[in-house]
């Protein structure tokens, strides 16, 4: 999906060969093994990878998944899209991403810790502030970024609070950081709406995935613009009320049966039934791949957000862009969690530490401006949101490259 959109990206930019050639995979891949004292006394290994995708325009930026099923596959594709990400939000940073094949559900925290900071061990020559900065992402923690940080300030001899983001406040985390990926995406609707002249204390929305980003979303759509949420789904299937659902309620069944199913006054449905909801707006916060050219058709919403990465295959975002629905493609819509992550990484540096608000002010003004430079491009070229964004994004990364004598 990742080299498909790139292709075509560059097509609309005319881009040369040889340039293509030096963006369609990454600069640099590391596999390693990341042994771990079970708490049974004996060892396993654990496969983990770390890719830096591009870094022409600053150091790497990406996270670091757990999860039974990662493949470098994935890890390329998703490094691939934080160098696109960056550079669309005007970062002066480049990007990457991390792994580890595992299951953290099986794995006691001593466990969870000694595999953390063994993978840093394995790794730790190829980070660095100035080199490569990882993040939480899927199934990794703060709890678990601390505990990385401290084993590479261990290995340096010294504290080294800016090789990761999304740490905990105390330890060089930043204010604002927990609901930064919902509130990009929120600051993004709302300019979207303003686009299409669509009035956000009337409309209803439809939100697949209910894990941080989705329940945070739900709660600021509610908060922020007074809009109705109808349905929210998890991994076990959905909810739905078309009055609007109490979102306490259904938070707190799913703290107390790790699933929303069956949360008070609600109706059940599948994870495919939520996106062809008549809604005015779908936040897609789940995994890869829900919106296909199976279920795209179906999609009646005017805007469909992108929380997650790469919900949307090329062959659906053709046929949502011919039914005329506004997608806000993920490398933007997403955004605001490695944008904080950067202002993370700001003020590690010059030990200065910003409030809330003034992180989600600033967090505001860029991805403000940059929804509207890919709004921008989509017309000049002739093409959909996500082509708008690339066409910016990969210019950026482009013209760096060549600045830099690489092309």
């Amino acid at each position: 999906m990742a080299q498909e959109q790139l292709y075509e990206c560059a097509k609309i930019l005319n881009l040369e060969d040889d340039v293509v050639e030096m963006l369609e995979n990454p600069m640099q891949e590391v596999h390693v093994s990341v042994p771990v004292k079970m708490d049974d006394g004996t060892t396993k290994s654990f496969p983990g990878f770390r890719v830096l995708y591009n870094n022409a325009l600053g150091p790497g930026k990406g996270g670091i998944r757990f999860h039974p099923e990662e493949t470098v596959h994935t890890v390329k594709a998703l490094a691939a899209w934080m160098t696109w990400k960056t550079a669309l939000l005007d970062l002066p940073l480049g990007g990457g991403k991390g792994g580890i094949i595992c299951n953290p559900k099986e794995l006691s925290e001593g466990e969870l810790e000694r595999l953390s900071r063994s993978y840093i061990d394995r790794i730790w020559k190829f980070i660095g502030p100035d080199v490569d900065v990882p993040a939480p992402d899927v199934y990794t923690t703060p709890q678990i970024m601390a505990w990385m940080m401290d084993e590479y300030s261990k290995l340096c001899g010294k504290n080294q609070f800016g090789v990761l983001t999304g740490k905990p406040l105390n330890v060089g985390g930043s204010d604002g950081r927990g609901d930064a990926t919902a509130m990009g995406g929120m600051y993004t609707i709302r300019e979207a709406a303003k686009e299409l002249g669509l009035d956000l204390a009337q409309a209803k929305i439809a939100i697949q995935g209910f894990g941080n980003a989705g329940s945070f979303a739900a709660t600021l759509a509610e908060r922020l613009f007074g809009a109705t949420v109808v349905a929210v789904s998890d991994s076990k299937g959905g909810v739905y009320n078309p009055d609007g659902l109490n979102l306490q309620e259904v938070i707190k069944h799913k703290a107390e049966t790790r699933s929303v199913v069956n949360a008070p006054n609600t109706e059940t449905i599948t994870n495919d039934q939520v996106l062809e909801l008549d809604v005015d707006i779908i936040i897609a916060a789940a995994l890869e791949n829900a919106i296909t050219k199976e279920n795209a058709g179906n999609v009646k919403a005017k805007i469909l957000a992108e929380l997650a990465n790469g919900p949307t295959t090329p062959e659906a975002d053709e046929i949502l862009y011919k039914n005329g629905i506004h997608v806000i493609p993920d490398f933007l819509c997403n955004a605001g969690g490695v944008t904080v992550s950067y202002f993370e990484m700001v003020q590690n540096m010059y030990m200065y530490y910003w409030t809330a608000e003034e992180v989600y002010e600033r967090l505001d003004r860029k991805m403000t401006k940059a929804y509207h430079e890919v709004l921008y491009a989509s017309k000049n070229h002739n093409v959909n949101m996500r082509m708008g964004a690339y066409a910016v994004a990969v210019t950026r990364v482009v013209d760096a490259m060549k600045l830099r004598g690489w092309v």
